[in-house]
This record gives C-alpha cells, sequence and structure tokens, in this order.
C-alpha cells in the first residue's frame, strides 16, 4: 500500500488512505509532486547576488560563479547560512522565554512563577550572580538581565562556555570559535557568507562552526534553563502518544509549535473547573489539551500531556475531524494547515507577530495577561464543539502507545545515587565495563521524502540490541514514543544483556526522552558530567558517543549538528546531503575536523551504513580509551557465586581495578 511507504506509523497510515479518498493532498503528496531540484539539494546553488542565481556543475576545480566563487566556497556559504538561521530560530525562542522570566522576576506577569528555585540558583551561579540575601524574584530578575545581554554583549564570550569541559574551552579558544554574543555571531555570518566577504572554506565553516555554538551553550541551553525555573525541571512521567489520543466526547485542542509559555497557560486553563463547566454545557464531557511537536515535548515532560506526534502529523490530525482547534505559534508549521481547517470544522489560531497565516484567527500571546487569553482560546476551541461534523469523524483506531518521559539532566543524576549522592559514576562505570557500549542521542525532524519515522525506529531498535544506551529528543522522541519503545519493559524484550541489567538496576527505559529540540542542550551537559566524572577522558571529544538526526530537514537540525561536532561528538546525518556536490567540504568535515574539534560530520542515506559508521565511532573511541573492548553477549552467561580467589583471578576485573 501507498500509506505503508509513506510512513510506519499505523495510524497515520489509516489516515493517509483517508486523505487519498477524499482527495486532500498532504505534504506526502506534494513531496511526491515536486522533486528537489538537485543541483540546490547538494548545495551548489549560489543566489548571494543578482549576478545569478549561479548553478556550479561540473567539476569541482572547474565550477565557478560569475564572481569566481568556487564549488567549495558556495557550499560553505550555503551550509553557513542554514546553521546561522537555526541558531537564529533557537535563540529567539530563548530571547521570547528571557523576557518572561524578566516579567516575572518584576512582578509583571502574575500567572507565572518561579517553580524550580534551586534550579534558578544554580543558573545563578553558572552566571556569576550572588543569589545571598536576595528575593526568589530579584534572583530572577538578575538572570533574566544577564541572559539578555548574552545576545548583544560586543565583548567577552557567552557565560554558559564556562560549563564545558576545560580541554574543549581551550579548543574553543585556540580555534578562535568561542561565540561572543548570540546576535553577533548569527549576524557576522550572513555578513561573511554575503557576496564578495569569505572566501575561504575552511574559514567559513570556523565562522559556522561558531555560530553554532551559540546555539548549543547559548540559546538552547538558556531556552531550557530558563523553562524548567518558570514551569519546573522534568522527571519522568506517564503518558501516550499517537494520532488516536483525540477523543470523540471532548473538545480537542491541539497546541502546536516550539514556545512553552503560552502551552503553560493553556495546560491550567483546560482543566479550570468554569472551563469545564463551560464545555459541558456545549455538549462536551470536558476539554482535551493534545500536544504536537515541540511544543507538545515541552508540556508532555512536564504534565503527561499526550502527544499526536510530530511535523508530518499536524495535518493528519486536523483530518480525523476531531480537533476543534489547533493552536500555532513559531517553526515547523505547515502553511497548508490553515487551507486544510477550512475542509474540516477546526480552526487554526496563531499567536505570535512573527508568524501569522492566512486562513487562521490571530489571538496574539502576551506573557502579561497569559492566562486570560489562554482562556480565550479554550473559550473558542469550545464554542466550536457543537459544529463538528460527525460524518467527517475518522479515528484512526490504533491503540496509543504508553511511555515515560520527562529525563533531565537533574533526574538522570538523582536516579543513580538519590537526592544525597547522586552522580553520573554509576553509569560511567558501566560504560566503562562494557556493559553499555556507548550512548546515541538520536535528534530531528521527520522529512516525507523519507518514510515517516522508519530511520527513527531502525536506529534505535538496533542500538539498544547492540548495548548503546539511546537519547531522544523532538520528533525522533515522537517517533519511539509512539512505537512503544519508551518504557522499560521494552529495555526486557529489546536490549541487548549489558544494557538490559543496567535499566533493570535502575528501572529506566533504555530510550529516554529527554525533551525538545532546544533540549538537545541537556545532551551537552550529560556528556559534560560524563567527562567530569572520571574515568572516560576529561573531554566531551573521545566519549564513546554519537549524535544521529536521520530524518532531518530544518535549518535547525543543521544548527544542532554541527554545535555537537564542535563539542567533540562526531555526528551522522540522513536524509541526503547538503554538501555533496564539493569533496573538499566533505573531506573537511569527515576528516580534517577530527583534527580540530576531535569529532567529524558526516551525512549517508543508507540506515544499515549509518548504524554500521555509528558503532564503528563508539568502539574507536573505547579502544582509545583504553577501556574493556566491548564483546556482544558477554554480560548473557550465567551468575555464579565466586570466591576471593576467583575474582581476583577473573577477567571481569575492570582496568580501573573495579569489578564489572
Amino acid at each position: 500500500m501507498k500509506e505503508n511507504m509513506r510512513s510506519v506509523d499505523p495510524a497515520a497510515q489509516v489516515l493517509l488512505k483517508v486523505a487519498g479518498e477524499k482527495n486532500i493532498k498532504t505534504s506526502f503528496d506534494r513531496a511526491d509532486k515536486l522533486k528537489p531540484c538537485p543541483i540546490g539539494h547538494q548545495g551548489a546553488c549560489c543566489k548571494m547576488c543578482h549576478m545569478g542565481p549561479c548553478r556550479l556543475v561540473g567539476k569541482e576545480e572547474e565550477a565557478e560563479g560569475v564572481c569566481g566563487a568556487t564549488l567549495p566556497v558556495v557550499t560553505a556559504r550555503n551550509f553557513a547560512r542554514m546553521v546561522a538561521a537555526g541558531t537564529a530560530a533557537h535563540s529567539d525562542h530563548a530571547r521570547d522565554l528571557a523576557n518572561t522570566l524578566l516579567a516575572v522576576g518584576r512582578g509583571e506577569a502574575k500567572d507565572f512563577q518561579v517553580k524550580d528555585v534551586r534550579k534558578l540558583n544554580r543558573v545563578a551561579g553558572y552566571l556569576g550572580i550572588n543569589v545571598e540575601g536576595k528575593s526568589v524574584n530579584k534572583v530572577a530578575e538578575e538572570v533574566a538581565l544577564k541572559f539578555l545581554e548574552q545576545f548583544g554583549q560586543q565583548r567577552g564570550e557567552l557565560a554558559y562556555l564556562g560549563r564545558a569541559p576545560k580541554k574543549r574551552q581551550e579548543i574553543w579558544k585556540k580555534l578562535g570559535i568561542a561565540p561572543r554574543a548570540i546576535d553577533r555571531e548569527c549576524v557576522e555570518m550572513l555578513h561573511r557568507t554575503t557576496m564578495g566577504v569569505d572566501q575561504e572554506m575552511n574559514n567559513i565553516m570556523l565562522g559556522a562552526m561558531r555560530a553554532s555554538l551559540a546555539d548549543g551553550w547559548g540559546g538552547s541551553m538558556m531556552g531550557t534553563d530558563i523553562s524548567d525555573i518558570l514551569f519546573g525541571t522534568p522527571k519522568p512521567v506517564r503518558s501516550n502518544a499517537s494520532l488516536d489520543v483525540f477523543m470523540q466526547d471532548h473538545v480537542n485542542l491541539v497546541v502546536h509549535g516550539h514556545e512553552p509559555s503560552f502551552a503553560e497557560m493553556l495546560v491550567i486553563a483546560s482543566e479550570d473547573p468554569e472551563i469545564v463547566a463551560y464545555a459541558k454545557s456545549k455538549g462536551a464531557k470536558g476539554v482535551k489539551l493534545v500536544g504536537m511537536c515541540c511544543t507538545a515535548n515541552e508540556i508532555l515532560i512536564r504534565h503527561g500531556i499526550a502527544t499526536a506526534g510530530g511535523f508530518l502529523q499536524q495535518e493528519l490530525g486536523i483530518l480525523t475531524g476531531m480537533v476543534e482547534a489547533m493552536v500555532v505559534d513559531v517553526q515547523c508549521i505547515m502553511p497548508a494547515i490553515g487551507e486544510l481547517s477550512k475542509q474540516y470544522h477546526t480552526k487554526v489560531i496563531t499567536t505570535t507577530p512573527k508568524g501569522k497565516m492566512k486562513d487562521a484567527i490571530h489571538i496574539e500571546y502576551d506573557e502579561h495577561h497569559a492566562l486570560d487569553l489562554a482562556k480565550k482560546v479554550v473559550r473558542l476551541a469550545i464554542d466550536n464543539f457543537p459544529n463538528r461534523n460527525k460524518e467527517k469523524v475518522t479515528p484512526a483506531n490504533v491503540r496509543p502507545a504508553d511511555m515515560i518521559a520527562g529525563f533531565s539532566h537533574e533526574y538522570i543524576e538523582y536516579m543513580q545515587g538519590g537526592q544525597f549522592r547522586g552522580s553520573f559514576r554509576p553509569l560511567n562505570d558501566a560504560i566503562i565495563a562494557g556493559r553499555i557500549r556507548g550512548v546515541v542521542g538520536i535528534a530531528g525532524c521527520n522529512n516525507p521524502r523519507i518514510t515517516q519515522d522508519s530511520l527513527h525506529n531502525f536506529l534505535s531498535r538496533e542500538l539498544i540490541k547492540n548495548d548503546v544506551l539511546v537519547v531522544q529528543t523532538g520528533c525522533s522522541a515522537m517517533a519511539s514514543a509512539k512505537a512503544g519503545y519508551m518504557t522499560p519493559e521494552n529495555a526486557l524484550e529489546n536490549a541487548g544483556q549489558g544494557l538490559r541489567e543496567v535499566c533493570e538496576a535502575i528501572g529506566i527505559p533504555p530510550i529516554l526522552h529527554m525533551g525538545s529540540c532546544v533540549d538537545n542542550s541537556r545532551i551537552l551537559t550529560v556528556a559534560t558530567a560524563i567527562a567530569e566524572e572520571g574515568g572516560l577522558g576529561d573531554d566531551i571529544g573521545g566519549l564513546p558517543a554519537v549524535g544521529i538526526a536521520p530524518e532531518w530537514m530544518s535549518e535547525k537540525a543543521i544548527a544542532i549538528g554541527t554545535y555537537l561536532v564542535a563539542s567533540g561528538v562526531p555526528t551522522i546525518f540522513g536524509a541526503g546531503s547538503p554538501v555533496s556536490a564539493s569533496k573538499s567540504l566533505k573531506d573537511l568535515m569527515e576528516n580534517k575536523w577530527w583534527e580540530m574539534v576531535n569529532a567529524g560530520f558526516y551525512f549517508e542515506e543508507d540506515p544499515g551504513k549509518i548504524l554500521e559508521l555509528t558503532l564503528k565511532l563508539i568502539d574507536a573511541a573505547r579502544e582509545k580509551l583504553k577501556i574493556r573492548k566491548y564483546e556482544p553477549g558477554r554480560f548473557g552467561t550465567e551468575r555464579v557465586l565466586m570466591d576471593m580467589a576467583a575474582r581476583r583471578a577473573s577477567s571481569f576485573a575492570t582496568p580501573h581495578g573495579e569489578r564489572a
């Protein structure tokens, strides 16, 4: 069936079939019809001025634009601009949150409060702010002001760079890629890649690294920390995931996008007794709030709100005929949902001046009146409930998968020793002993040119079979959630014996949901903690860890991949390469970057080769660290009691004198 080729999600397959029967076009249909430009897809098209666009085809050493720009330079400039755009997107998210935190600190946003004072004080310490004798709101104000400085300061370095291992900081300084300010790096990257400025491939890519670090160790990390401060630091919660989480007897309200502030208020408003009573007066039993895309991840990891899925689910959600309203803010919002909503009763509501849409209602969010606006939106959805056309209601009838989400850095530390003895020592010991082969972060989007979720699910399954602990964010995390991979029970069925024993001992799934796209910064802080715990080197670079974005489509993903590599994490992207036009640039990223930052950036479309390369990189890191060679199935033998002499003679003694 055609639907099976488009998605491995059973619920999505049902609704794609409905779309076909009703002759409703989705992003999958448009992807089939509109093939990518082969020249632009490979990064070989330059449109930086009106002498072009120039299509640089033919031999690399001969291809050049009207101005004389070479193929490596053009490809590097295109890549660097994607990094700058992705950094701008994540960092604008953080800027809005910083302004909300400032309003809270000054008592101007009465509907919000600091929910994690401990995290606030920890963040103040990172920023060099003394909290002694100050009220919570005063500390919040000073932290917010310091964060806002990070966008436009003209001298110095981003404050959060100090959270990285010392060795990594020295690498950045040596290469001259320590970011000075978030906005400055984005603006400079756009300047340097305009016509007639930076003409050297390696220098352009160093600038791209610096801009990306302003995302990973700047905007994204700030966004994550502010969300934790205001809305609570995540800890494991139970929920479920599917396009079938909608309820026929409830008002279904979808929150879609990336910014968590308004979504937090919608959670409160949807549960308000007066609102629930109002919904009942319209014939509904209540209000069902459902998340989609990364806003879904934000309210999932803090409140257990069910998710309907990621980027490619937004049209399919409307196709159920049960969505009264879809509230959107920024990033990954398809313009097509406005037109599609006209064929159903769904109201699309935009909430930010940065992102308006044809065929949508605009209700502008303001943190100073957040809860009142949230109630207005929920009431609008309730008023639309009687307009639902029962003949158009099409549930997928696929049982939502159970899941556990909410594994923050703080909780991962806590679960390994409790409140007073929490550390990363048990995880490091498990890696050193070979029970855990390595750690892989799988992130990124879905892409309608690839069977939805297929690569995410394949890699997740195969990696845990090979004793690799998987951490996931964004749409990738939703893929595993929908497939039922995010429960501890899954470890018993699918994980290798070594990983299984670790998961059983701690009580965790073998695949950990760490949050939204900006929460990839949690992966950086966890990697730093692992390095600083000892036994696995003194830097992120060199850890048996890999980042993967198998179905990427967004500029944000390119920024994330670049800051992971610049931080020392080798990274692999599927879904095609935006730099394949230039062998020189490919060689720089795959090989020469190892000499510079101890990591490489790879693009590989074949899922089997992605898996093979991932395990090869992990095993090479283990060998270089001189820790025990990973042996598949080594921990699958029957356990026997041994006397002390037998223990001393056992091959299970680690190189560090500890027992496996």
